[in-house]
């Protein structure tokens, strides 16, 4: 796993150890030493879990012992970075599990504070699972008009729908809109990194409500500053790839008269491991100006035989009324983590505004790679 050794790795539990050992000089840290035998094999979120579940059974108690220990650990200078992911989320973990007295406010209080040294993004959500209008109420209410970008940026990223690494929160998917309050509040946000956060919580919003979000988008449009545009359109960009009509307008890609050529393929047959080139030509003959988002879609082959598209960016261009432009683009077939490929008949077509062209097929090969 050398993705999630770069983050939390064994040195990571040794850090944690020496951090928590002034703040708890009892404690033996047996459940973490063995935690970093088992650590090895084990994917990013599980490793966090794994430390959380350690630091809970290292340190037994109630919730305010916990946070008075980590509290006290703030001061070591190895108490800062991955280590603490699990440590905010045994924070979280031991409140709720003292139920209906939970220091609920004490844990959203404590969990701001640390986000600084590393985003309390994912410990967030075990309290939004446990009371989601108590959490909503502080996030709106504090954490959206912080000073801290930190803790503003927190309030979108950790309630966002899809957060990646991170445990759903079911309430937040079975409400649509709950946490449109947060984001009203944050799109003209002063910081980048905040206003980022907001584009992609957009964005996540999108897979299962894309009329809330293209209405959400359209209200801030009417009353924009410097930066929203450019933020919506990053909200909106997988309603874009999806054809969407509704964001397509908002976003000034209307109908137009075109008349496109292609894709052209470079080869019939692509090796595995090898590029195929696409090329196109995209004339418009239209009376009027048109503005384009080119994507294309590689229709894959999977293994049950049928075919599933994944849109990518091409470009975006405007064409004055006769104008013409070339495309081209070299697709990779070499082997990645993230998709794997299957020998047999795939396609390559463009989509301009929404609008898809007819498919290019060829053979994808299988080589002896070794």
């Amino acid at each position: 796993m050398p993705f999630a050794d770069e983050l939390i790795s064994r040195h990571t539990v040794q850090n944690l150890r020496h951090a928590i050992r002034a703040a708890a000089p009892d404690a033996a840290f047996t459940a973490l030493h063995a935690a970093a035998r088992q650590i090895g094999p084990l994917p990013l979120r599980q490793r966090a879990d794994l430390l959380r579940d350690a630091l809970l059974t290292d340190l037994p108690g109630n919730y305010a012992t916990l946070a008075r220990t980590v509290r006290t650990a703030r001061d070591a200078p190895q108490f800062t970075g991955w280590l603490i992911w699990p440590v905010t989320s045994a924070l979280a973990t031991r409140a709720v599990q003292e139920g209906e007295t939970a220091p609920f406010d004490d844990a959203m209080a404590l969990l701001a504070d640390l986000t600084g040294r590393l985003s309390s993004e994912f410990a967030i959500r075990t309290l939004l699972r446990h009371d989601l209008d108590r959490a909503l109420n502080t996030i709106v209410d504090d954490w959206t008009g912080s000073a801290d970008p930190d803790v503003r940026r927190l309030a979108s990223e950790g309630t966002r729908p899809y957060l990646p690494w991170a445990v759903r929160v079911p309430q937040i998917l079975a409400r649509p809109g709950v946490t449109v309050p947060i984001l009203d509040a944050l799109y003209q946000d002063e910081s980048a990194y905040v206003r980022r956060s907001v584009a992609n919580h957009l964005n996540d919003l999108s897979r299962d409500h894309p009329e809330l979000v293209v209405d959400m988008a359209r209200r801030w449009l009417d009353s924009p500053d410097a930066t929203t545009e450019r933020l919506v359109r990053h909200g909106l960009r997988t309603l874009i790839k999806r054809g969407h009509a509704g964001a397509l307008e908002l976003l000034g890609f209307a109908p137009a008269v075109l008349d496109v050529a292609g894709p052209r393929l470079d080869r019939d047959v692509v090796p595995l491991g090898e590029s195929v080139q696409l090329t196109a030509s995209i004339r418009n003959v239209g009376d009027t100006a048109a503005r384009l988002t080119i994507d294309y879609i590689v229709h894959y082959r999977k293994a049950n035989g049928n075919r599933t598209g994944k849109t990518f960016k091409l470009t975006t261009r405007t064409l004055a009324p006769g104008e013409q432009m070339e495309v081209m683009r070299e697709h990779s077939f070499r082997p990645i983590t993230t998709r794997r490929y299957y020998p047999g008949r795939h396609a390559i077509s463009l989509q301009i505004n929404g609008v898809g062209s007819e498919r290019s097929e060829f053979e994808l090969a299988p080589t002896d790679i070794p």
